[in-house]
Formats: C-alpha cells, sequence, structure tokens
C-alpha cells in the first residue's frame, strides 16, 4: 500500500515528484509509453550550538553513478558536479558520540566575482536523494547558478546517507499486491500482516537508525553542512517536503537563515488524519482539471471520465491487469499510478495513454510504470530507500498511531473528498502502526521569529501539498518573516513550471535580494 501523502511516494514519490515529469517523458518515450508536540525550547536552543562543522574540510571528488539505493539511472552526473561525505552525529544528544556520514553533491558558481554562497536544495519525499535528483533538475537552477553554487544532499535515513532499509526488492514486490484497502475482515486481517511484516523489517534492519531520522535531526544537520561549506547564512531552496524541512530549520535557527524559497509547501498545522484527508482533495482537484483540459483538447474522444476511472478501480479489486513485464498491475498500483502522473501537467498525457490502455486493450504497463516511478523501482527490479526512508522520517516526527477503527471511522469522510483516491488516503493511516519509535510531535511549530524574510509559493492546482498550505506556512512562521507568493496553475510546485513570472520572482529574490510584494500573484 503506498501512501499519498506528499512526503513518500513522493515519491521517486517525491524523489521529489518535480523529477518525476522528467523521467517520465524519458521512460514512456523509451517504451512507447506539527503541533502541541513541537520541538521544545529546549532542544531547540541545544540546536542553536550544532554547526560544528566549520573546521570541518570536506573532500569533494568525481561522483560515481548514484546507487541504487538513491534511485540510479546507472550514469554519473558528469565533470560540472562534484560529491563529498559530511561527518555527522548519529544522536545530537550525544554529539561527539557515533557518527554516520551525508552524501553530498555540488556545481559550482559560473560567475566567481558575484558569488553569492551555497543554494542547498531539498527536493522532497521525505525519502528523496538529493544527490540523485539535483543533477536531473539542474537545466532548471542554471540561472542562479551563476552566482550559487547549487548543493543538495541526501538527508539522514535517505540513499547513501546512512540509509534506512526494510524489505527486500522482491519482498517488497510481493507487499505491492497486497490490498491495501480492504472490503472485508480476511482482506484487513491480510492488510495489517502485510503492515506488521513491513514495521517488523524495519526494526529488525534498521534499529539503530530509526530513533534518529526526523526532520529536526535533519534541520541540524542542515546546519552543520551550512558551516562546512563556509556560510555564515543558510540559502535554502525547498519543494515539498523540502518546505517542511526549511521550516524547521528555520524554528530551530532563526538567526542561520538567509535568502529561503519554499515551493509546494506542507501544511505544518496539520496532523495527519487531516494532512492526508487534504491530499485526497488535492489529487481529486488534479484529476478533475485533468479531465476537464482533456475534453477540451483535440483527443477529447480519448479521454476518460471519473465514472469510467471509478469502474476501473472496481474490476482491479476483483481482478489485477496484466502487463508485459509478468507483474500484475492491482488497484493501489493503478490509483497510485494516476497520483503519479497528476504531479505535473507535462505528464496527462501518460495518463491518458494508461488509462485509455487499461480500459480498453486490457494492459497495466504505462498506469504500472508510473506507479514505479512514483514508488522508486527500477526497470531492473530494484527499489531505492525512498519508501523505507519515507516511512521512517514521517514515524519519527508524528506521535499519532492509528487503528484500523479509527480508519474505517473516517472512511466516509474520505470517500465523500475523493471516490478515487480517498479509501487509498485512509488506509495510509496505519504507515505508523507498531512503529518501533515514538513520534516527536503532533504538528509542527515553525515559528521563526528574528529570521530573513522566507518566500512561501502555493500552487492553487498543486494536488500533492494544496494550496491552503502555503497560507498556513506563512501563518506558522510569522508575518513579520513569511512573504506570501501564489501561483495560479497545475502540477506539485511553482519555480519548475517554467512560468516566467514565477521564475522572475524567485530569481530576483535569490540573485538579487528583492523581496517579492507581498501578495504576489502569477498565472
Amino acid at each position: 500500500m503506498s501512501s499519498l501523502r506528499p512526503r513518500a511516494t513522493t515519491p521517486r514519490a517525491t524523489t521529489a515528484l518535480l523529477g518525476a515529469a522528467v523521467a517520465l517523458v524519458t521512460a514512456l518515450a523509451a517504451t512507447g509509453c506539527g503541533s502541541d508536540g513541537s520541538p521544545a525550547a529546549g532542544d531547540d536552543k541545544s540546536a542553536a550550538g550544532d554547526g560544528r562543522a566549520s573546521d570541518v574540510r570536506l573532500r569533494w571528488t568525481a561522483c560515481s553513478a548514484p546507487t541504487a539505493a538513491q534511485g540510479s539511472d546507472g550514469k554519473a552526473p558528469g565533470k560540472a558536479w562534484e560529491c563529498a561525505k559530511l561527518p555527522v552525529p548519529l544522536d545530537y544528544a550525544k554529539p561527539d558520540g557515533e557518527k554516520i556520514e551525508l552524501a553530498l553533491i555540488r556545481t559550482k558558481a559560473r560567475d566567481k566575482d558575484k558569488r553569492l554562497g551555497s543554494l542547498v536544495f531539498n527536493f522532497g519525499g521525505p525519502g528523496g536523494s538529493g544527490v540523485a535528483t539535483l543533477p536531473g533538475l539542474a537545466t532548471s537552477y542554471e540561472k542562479l547558478r551563476e552566482r550559487y553554487d547549487l548543493v543538495s544532499f541526501d538527508p539522514r535515513g535517505v540513499g547513501e546517507s546512512a540509509g534506512v532499509r526494510c524489505l527486500g526488492d522482491k519482498e517488497t514486490d510481493a507487499a505491492s499486491q497486497v490490498d491495501g484497502t480492504p472490503d472485508d475482515a480476511a482482506e484487513e486481517r491480510t492488510a495489517l500482516a502485510a503492515n506488521n511484516a513491513y514495521v517488523d523489517a524495519c526494526a529488525k534492519n534498521s534499529a539503530k537508525l530509526l530513533p534518529h531520522v526526523g526532520t529536526l535531526s535533519a534541520a541540524r544537520d542542515m546546519d552543520r553542512l551550512r558551516a562546512a561549506l563556509g556560510d555564515d547564512k543558510l540559502n535554502y531552496f525547498g519543494i515539498s517536503y523540502g518546505t517542511e524541512l526549511g521550516g524547521v530549520y528555520a524554528h530551530a535557527f532563526p538567526g542561520n537563515v538567509g535568502r529561503a524559497v519554499l515551493d509546494a509547501v506542507v501544511d505544518p498545522s496539520q496532523d495527519p488524519v487531516q494532512g492526508n484527508l487534504g491530499q485526497a482533495k488535492g489529487f481529486q482537484l488534479a484529476l478533475d482539471n485533468y479531465l476537464k483540459d482533456c475534453a477540451s483538447s483535440a483527443q477529447a474522444a480519448r479521454c476518460p471520465t471519473q465514472e469510467r476511472i471509478v469502474s476501473l478501480l472496481k474490476k482491479l479489486d476483483a481482478q489485477p491487469l496484466p502487463t508485459r513485464q509478468g507483474r500484475k498491475l492491482t488497484q493501489d498500483e493503478a490509483v497510485n499510478g494516476i497520483a503519479s502522473a497528476l504531479y505535473s501537467k507535462d505528464t496527462w498525457k501518460f495518463l491518458t495513454q494508461g488509462l485509455q490502455e487499461a480500459m480498453n486493450k486490457g494492459s497495466g504497463d504505462t498506469l504500472l510504470l508510473l506507479y514505479d516511478l512514483l514508488t522508486g523501482r527500477g526497470t531492473d527490479g530494484r527499489y531505492s530507500n525512498l519508501g523505507p526512508a519515507n516511512r521512517a522520517i514521517s514515524c519519527a516526527d508524528a506521535q499519532q498511531r492509528y487503528t484500523a477503527d479509527d480508519v474505517k471511522g473516517r472512511l466516509a469522510d474520505f470517500r465523500a473528498a475523493s471516490p478515487v483516491f480517498g479509501e487509498s488516503a485512509a488506509w495510509s493511516l496505519l504507515g505508523c502502526t507498531g512503529w518501533p519509535v515514538e513520534g516527536k510531535w503532533k504538528t509542527i511549530d515553525v515559528s521563526a521569529q528574528g529570521s530573513a524574510p522566507i518566500v512561501v509559493i502555493g500552487n492553487t492546482g498543486d494536488p500533492a501539498t494544496p494550496y491552503a498550505g502555503a497560507h498556513r506556512m506563512a501563518e506558522g512562521l510569522g508575518k513579520d518573516v513569511a512573504v506570501e507568493v501564489t501561483y495560479k496553475g497545475e502540477g506539485h510546485g511553482a519555480y519548475n513550471s517554467g512560468n516566467a513570472c514565477m521564475v522572475r520572482t524567485v530569481n530576483d529574490y535569490l540573485l538579487e535580494g528583492k523581496s517579492p510584494a507581498r501578495g504576489t500573484t502569477c498565472s
């Protein structure tokens, strides 16, 4: 069962699902197809001394190809890129104790005379490898590279930064075939047993890591990264879950914030029920927009309707579809495959293709490929550690642990929110049930009094991080800190849409320090 939360299957489920559009176009063309429990003040004060890496000399060397855990395409990023490792404490309560190493990547600023420092990226997840993602998306940030070194990293528990391990590849394939939206007592028992087996595997294979992969620890790592890069302030570009990480960093280190942009913003005020419900509504909105767009296009005759999609999903619940891979496309995989294509308007055409194949040809090939891209499964059958890292980080953060009865009590609300995505979003709430580590907070405190201005961008058509979350993040950061910007568009995020107004607004801030007027809107 895959989560629809922005953080996962973010997938590359969100390796940042910003990168999914690029990967989809390439792959499909080739085939023809938060807070009452927020960080305590004592935690924040101790965090203020975490920048001990100023005396660390990073050893930058040529990068090899990303590994399977990072989501490898088997290709090294090229001569413009350098990689390094940064040692950080496994447990910040024992700063001089055992260390883990964070995998880093950078490309240097082109104009050395006008260089502003480093610009650190987190593309989302949680669980997305920055080392694997940044080179693939770098063309979108070429203007920013004029004056910044572009830098990213695998957060702790991710990729090659002490990556969390749970099930093996074949076991993960088998788990994906379990019905994650049970219809009766027998299916419920099977789903719960599969969830328990996954949790047990994480505890067995990553017990030492699980208590220490939460977002506050990752924020402390970023401050060490800032110091190791030689920057007095952290210049930061956070996307999707990266906005949550950025908000936690600003709360812990307000005085160390430089120029920061949060795009595709997670709502820090929501608990998991509210977050999942909001995301079900967000994906439903995106699906509605896709259906309207398709119906008004030249290929209107090939366009599906929501009724036909719901009918297809009911059929898949009883009888999965075959694929050329030999794997079966299940109902859950189809739901998440549809969600995958909604992360970018550029991939809507592949959603049409996949639905037509499934409805008219009885083939699940394209929808399964979309699902694989969302969940980090390579064409060789190997998975990145996106799924395990996503689960581990989310469960280290959130205190809530739900039961099957909790889910069933809210199913009507989720079904009303979306007849396509609602049930999957509801049952995803069981992801942290039985987790061996307690979560840190109920919702997230991102208050950042004393921080430099932070640009907060909301996209009105964003499926994974609905538009309202940007306003909630801005409220949480504080009115003297947050500068809200609206993008009236489609897909997950705004800057990577290529919208000229949006790109100019962000570039003027990051490159020239020109803060946008509050209430700026691009369309």
